[in-house]
């Protein structure tokens, strides 16, 4: 019961993002769940889910914020263009280029806020108006495009079907498929073989996982998680990763930008919750003087975790304009606000020291999903925003409540301690 209601917010965000979804795609007509819109959910969130990441790790450093990720979103899109268009440089040279700059701008950030005390509110929105402001400069109020397609494969490209090509292909007759780009019943498709064995690989081994993990916990006699719970993560997990196979298995294929995102996914929860910097960083989140005075260095830490949004917002800035084939002086505008409203909507607590990256993807998908599903019910965008206003002043006002019935139990159980004592 007690694992139930720690983590009781991600669960119910996770079953209203799927009600959500099932909703819209009753409300469309059936369109949200085919292979070709799935595809393009993930295309065009793509920049927003990597900033998220970022995002989170941000807020949980003491409920800080970087108003600045969408400027620098559009700096390190013009710098693409210069870099690869202008002065011909190998693509590799120029993203590796194009992450140090990020990495710059985000330790500009991290120096103000870190080591001269300047409130984060402060240094990013200069950052925001700087970096914009550079980005004009840079591109003089044109745009560069028609970058090279080993650029353009980072947002647009697809993992080739390996190992169908090796067996010679696979066609499922009289399934749906397009014809003269309909989605028609009894086309028949060319099933992505790769994609589909891929997504079966990952449920085994996220099942292997779990499993592992329960093993461990229950020898070192740590509270696990309790048996029926780890049997639906693992059947939703099969069920998900089945829908997956046959959205990627009856399409293009899995792409890029998911294999992308999904590496950073698991490098930054392993990170965040399985080494000694990602426990210190939820420490100096939830407590900045008490992890002072236990020798984490909190400078330090605040410090990197600018930069490394910084990273991500050069990141995302790449995959935009590899997107767009296009690099434009007002690229990333609101960006921002989106990784931000996907963070809180995620789990993430204004106080800072709680959130997870799982959860600020399900928030960036929840999002991604509800402008989705309005658009192709052709809802303008002004409805939009106050959807997406409405959700992230919820979920802010749930963590407050949550967060005051938690010190009110505590004051509880203390009494309760007391007067057995």
């Amino acid at each position: 019961m007690k694992y139930l209601m720690d983590n009781i917010r991600q669960y119910v965000l996770i079953i209203v993002l799927i009600g959500v979804a099932v909703m819209f795609h009753i409300l469309t007509g059936g369109i949200i769940f085919q292979p070709a819109n799935i595809t393009n959910l993930i295309l065009q969130n793509s920049y927003i889910l990597i900033l998220a990441i970022g995002m989170i790790l941000v807020i949980v450093s003491f409920g800080r914020v970087d108003l600045s990720v969408g400027s620098v979103v559009a700096l390190a899109g013009a710098f693409s263009g210069i870099f690869i268009r202008s002065m011909g440089l190998p693509v590799w040279l120029a993203i590796l280029m194009i992450l140090i700059i990020g990495g710059i701008c985000g330790a500009w950030h991290g120096f103000w806020i870190a080591y001269r005390k300047i409130p984060f509110f402060v240094v990013t929105l200069s950052g925001m108006m700087l970096f914009r402001g550079i980005t004009m400069l840079v591109l003089d109020g044109t745009y560069i495009s028609h970058f090279p397609d080993s650029f353009l494969m980072l947002a647009n490209g697809f993992v080739p079907d390996f190992i169908g090509n090796l067996i010679g292909g696979f066609h499922l007759a009289g399934a749906y498929g397009y014809v003269d780009g309909v989605y028609t019943a009894g086309a028949g498709v060319d099933v992505n073989v790769t994609a589909v064995l891929a997504c079966v690989v990952l449920a085994i081994l996220f099942t292997v996982l779990e499993l592992r993990k329960r093993a461990i916990t229950k020898k070192n006699g740590v509270e696990s998680i309790p048996l029926f719970v780890m049997m639906i993560k693992i059947v939703a997990a099969f069920v998900l990763l089945g829908l997956f196979a046959y959205w990627f298995g009856a399409s293009n294929g899995i792409p890029n930008v998911l294999v992308l995102v999904g590496i950073l996914a698991a490098v930054y929860a392993f990170a965040s919750t399985r080494t000694v910097i990602g426990r210190q960083l939820y420490a100096a989140g939830g407590n900045p003087a008490a992890a002072e005075l236990s020798g984490i260095k909190v400078k330090k830490i605040v410090f990197m975790v600018y930069v490394n949004m910084g990273i991500l917002a050069a990141l995302a800035g790449m995959v935009f304009a590899a997107r767009l084939n296009v690099a434009m002086p007002r690229a990333g505008d609101g960006f921002e606000l989106q990784a931000i409203a996907a963070a809180f909507i995620g789990g993430a607590s204004p106080q800072g020291g709680v959130g997870k990256v799982s959860g600020a993807l399900t928030g960036a998908l929840f999002v991604g999903i509800i402008n989705q599903g309005m658009s192709i019910m052709g809802i303008g965008e002004s409805i939009q925003q106050v959807v997406t206003g409405l959700v992230l002043i919820l979920a802010v006002v749930l963590d407050v409540l949550s967060r005051r019935r938690s010190e009110r139990m505590s004051v509880r159980q203390s009494a309760m301690a007391k007067a057995e004592a």
